[in-house]
């Protein structure tokens, strides 16, 4: 954390308002996240396992209306993109709509909800809605303290850039953004062709040194392993930045930590603070979200 000292909350207060809204841009698949607790009698009907992470068959076709039909269900929106860009948006608090988001979502009434619950998390959410596939789901199907995720992509992947990206309207919101944010989740040290190094020092190190179409402005890679340091390589090294402390008592649900940390780590990129202090945000938002169920947060972050 910068060694500035405690500051005014009327200085906190300008800093804030000196963002715009649209300022940052996510692009991904959203998904409507249900999240309830079950009993093992559900899990075994659809062959689930009480920890797991799984894309959705053909018999998981029932599971979502069932879930909904017979359980007590929380929506939140969610979608690894859509999960980060709503931290970042948390942990900038004001204004509202600072973060815009575009994905593909059903023309239903899980579509509906997500738009709902985009807008009670404060983002730009512009969807483009279509008829040919219902909207993603993911199904949280809580035992105990452990949870079984079920994804269903559907629309999620039925984007289409020139219905939507490319009209006018939704251009105009992509060049106003100063910062982009679009998950990938290919193994990248191996489609790279870095399998010879598994020192993830060394593989940040190779990432940094990539082709790069800009080259006015450094490369930064930015990597995290969970409970373990994270990496980051700059243009004159590599630094391993630890974690925040944490018992393992307190930790509740592990899920969506990464996606926190990105959007922690994106509240601050937004207003041009230094890489330690994006860094910190980071941590500071896995951490408070490892300690909840689900991507989810109180009403207010305490970082200064």
């Amino acid at each position: 954390m910068a060694a500035d000292g405690p500051q005014p909350a009327k200085k906190i207060k300008l800093e804030h308002n000196s963002l715009r809204q649209n300022v940052l841009f996510g692009m991904g698949n959203p998904l409507l996240d249900i999240c309830a607790v079950v009993d093992k009698d559900f899990l075994d009907k659809y062959g689930l396992k009480t920890n797991d992470q799984i894309l959705a068959e053909e018999k998981h076709e029932e599971l979502f209306d069932e879930l909904v039909k017979r359980f007590r269900v929380e929506y939140h929106a969610g979608g690894s993109t859509q999960n980060s860009v709503k931290v970042a948006q948390w942990m900038i608090q004001q204004p509202h709509k600072v973060v815009t988001f575009f994905g593909c979502i059903g023309k239903d009434k899980f579509g509906e909800i997500l738009k709902k619950k985009a807008e009670e998390a404060h983002v730009d959410a512009h969807y483009y809605e279509q008829n040919e596939q219902p909207t993603g789901t993911c199904a949280a199907c809580i035992t105990g303290d452990n949870r079984s995720l079920v994804a269903k992509l559907a629309a999620a992947n039925c984007y289409k850039k020139d219905r939507h990206l490319d009209q006018k309207e939704n251009w105009q919101l992509v060049e106003k953004a100063k910062v982009y944010y679009i998950a990938e989740a290919a193994t990248f040290a191996r489609e790279q062709g870095f399998e010879q190094t598994e020192d993830i020092k060394e593989i940040a190190k190779k990432t940094r040194g990539l082709p790069k179409v800009n080259e006015k402005r450094q490369r930064i890679v930015v990597f995290t392993q969970g409970k373990e340091d994270t990496i980051v390589a700059t243009v004159d090294n590599v630094i391993a930045y630890p974690v925040l402390d944490i018992k393992q008592d307190e930790i509740v649900d592990t899920n969506g930590a990464g996606d926190a940390f990105v959007g922690g780590f994106l509240s601050q990129l937004v207003y041009d603070h230094p890489l330690e202090k994006c860094i910190q945000a980071g941590h500071y938002a896995a951490n408070v979200i490892i300690r909840r169920s689900g991507c989810t947060f109180p009403e207010a972050p305490d970082f200064h």
